[in-house]
C-alpha cells in the first residue's frame, strides 16, 4: 500500500516522516538555530534557492517543522503549510502577508476578539478597508464582496457563540470576484474541518487547541496552495519572526498520533451534554452546532459529522446566577482556553471577549449568562453530574 492509498487517520501517524541516517522510529527533534554548509558555493546556492530538504535558519524552516507542516497539510488536504508560533501569529501572518494598503477585506463580525483587533485596528491603520457582516446571512456576503475584494476571512464556527457559516456559498461568491478565502478552523477542529472540501484557499488551525490538546504548547499553522505558502506567507513570517519552535513541532507530531481519537471522543461528549441539558429549567438556551436546537443544525450536519468539542449554555438570571454556577463547579475548571483534555468553563463576556463594546456583544449574542463549555476527555456522565449540581445554584 502506498502512502497515497492510506486514510486520513493513518496519515496522522506516518505523514511527512523524515528519518536521519540513524533510522529512528520516533520523529527526531532538530534543536538547532542554523545549518552548516560543506562549501561557500553550497551556502550561496542555498540562499538563492533551497531544496525541499535543505535548510538555512530555524526562522525559515527546520526538519522537525517540515515534518509537522507536511503531516498537517496532508491531513487537511492542502499542498503545503507554514507552522507559526501561535494561532494568532498564523491569523495575523496570513492576513498581513496577503494584503496591502488599498485592499478590501470582507469578514464575518462573529470573530475572536484578537482577530477583530488585527482586522480593525492594525490592518485598518495601514490602509486596508474592512467590511464586517453577519456571516450567517448568505445575501450579506453577496452584497459585501466586490470586484476589488482581495480577501474573505471567517471562522467556520464562531467563537464563542458557535454560529455556522455556509462556507461553500462564501467560496463560490468570493471566487467569482477573484478573492481568496481564509478560514479559521479553531472551533471546527482539524478533524471535522470542511475548509478544503468547500473550496477555501487557506485554512488556519490554532494548534494550541486540538492538535496539542493537553494544555502545553502554543502554536498555529496556515495550510494552502504551495505558491501561497512558500510565496508571500513564508516570506512575511520568516522576516517578521513568527515561526514555530522545533520542540513545539515535535510535541505536535506526537499529539497528532492521538488527535482523531481524542477529538472524536470529545465531540461525542459535547453532543451528549447538549442533549442532556437541552430542557434544563435553569437554562435559556443550549447550543451545539449539530444538535437539533441549534438554528443552523441542518447546515452544520451537511458540512461535518460533529460540531466540534465546545457547546454553550445560557444561564437564566444573568451574570450573578452564571457566576454562582461557575463557582459551584467541582470537576470542570474555570479557564479561558478550550480544546484541552480537561473540561473548561469560560465566561466570555468578562474574559475572552471583555474588551468588545456592549453593543457588539449584544449583536453577537455574548450575554451575561453565556458559558462556553469545552468538553475534555472525562467521562461525560461525570461532567453532566457536575453541571447539574452546579446549575442547582442558579
Amino acid at each position: 500500500m502506498t502512502k497515497r492509498d492510506t486514510s486520513r487517520r493513518t496519515s496522522l501517524i506516518h505523514g511527512g516522516t523524515r528519518r536521519s541516517q540513524y533510522g529512528e522510529l520516533s520523529e527526531a527533534i532538530f534543536l538547532t538555530q542554523g545549518f552548516v554548509y560543506d562549501t561557500a558555493e553550497q551556502a550561496e546556492q542555498r540562499f538563492i534557492k533551497a531544496g525541499e530538504d535543505e535548510f538555512i535558519y530555524a526562522r525559515y524552516g527546520n526538519p522537525t517543522l517540515r515534518m509537522f507542516e507536511d503531516r498537517i497539510a496532508g491531513y487537511l488536504g492542502y499542498e503545503d503549510a507554514f507552522a507559526c508560533a501561535s494561532g494568532m501569529a498564523a491569523v495575523s501572518g496570513a492576513l498581513m502577508a496577503l494584503t496591502k494598503a488599498g485592499d478590501h477585506v470582507v469578514a464575518s463580525r462573529a470573530l475572536f476578539g484578537s482577530c477583530l483587533y488585527v482586522l480593525e485596528d492594525i490592518m485598518g491603520r495601514f490602509g486596508v478597508e474592512i467590511t464586517l457582516i453577519d456571516g450567517t446571512d448568505n445575501a450579506a456576503w453577496e452584497a459585501a464582496i466586490r470586484p476589488d475584494t482581495r480577501l474573505v476571512f471567517l471562522e467556520s464556527i464562531s467563537n464563542p457563540t458557535l454560529e455556522v457559516i455556509d462556507l461553500a456559498h462564501v467560496c463560490r461568491v468570493a471566487h467569482a470576484h477573484g478573492a481568496l478565502v481564509l478560514v479559521d478552523d479553531a472551533m471546527a477542529t482539524p478533524v471535522f474541518s470542511w475548509a478544503k472540501a468547500c473550496g477555501a484557499d487557506l485554512a488556519i488551525v490554532s494548534t494550541t487547541k486540538h492538535v496539542d490538546g493537553q494544555g502545553r504548547m502554543l502554536g498555529g499553522v496556515i495550510c494552502g496552495a504551495r505558491d501561497l505558502i512558500r510565496g508571500p506567507i513564508e516570506t512575511y513570517i520568516k522576516h517578521t519572526g513568527g515561526a514555530m519552535n522545533p520542540f513545539t513541532a515535535w510535541t505536535h507530531l506526537k499529539a497528532l498520533e492521538t488527535m482523531e481519537l481524542r477529538v472524536r471522543a470529545q465531540a461525542q461528549g459535547a453532543l451528549d451534554l447538549a442533549q442532556a441539558l437541552a430542557d434544563h429549567p435553569a437554562l435559556s438556551s443550549v447550543r451545539y452546532p449539530t444538535h437539533a436546537a441549534h438554528p443552523q443544525h441542518a447546515l452544520a450536519r451537511k458540512q461535518a459529522d460533529y460540531g466540534g468539542t465546545v457547546l454553550t449554555i445560557d444561564v437564566k438570571g444573568g451574570q450573578e446566577s452564571c457566576f454562582r454556577v461557575l463557582n459551584a463547579l467541582q470537576l470542570i475548571l474555570i479557564s479561558n482556553n478550550f480544546a484541552d483534555a480537561k473540561s473548561i468553563a469560560t465566561h466570555p463576556a468578562t474574559t475572552t471577549h471583555q474588551r468588545l463594546p456592549q453593543e457588539q456583544k449584544d449583536i453577537l449574542g455574548i450575554t451575561p449568562g453565556l458559558i462556553r463549555l469545552s468538553v475534555g476527555l472525562e467521562d461525560p456522565k461525570d461532567l453532566l453530574d457536575d453541571l447539574v449540581q452546579a446549575l442547582e445554584q442558579a
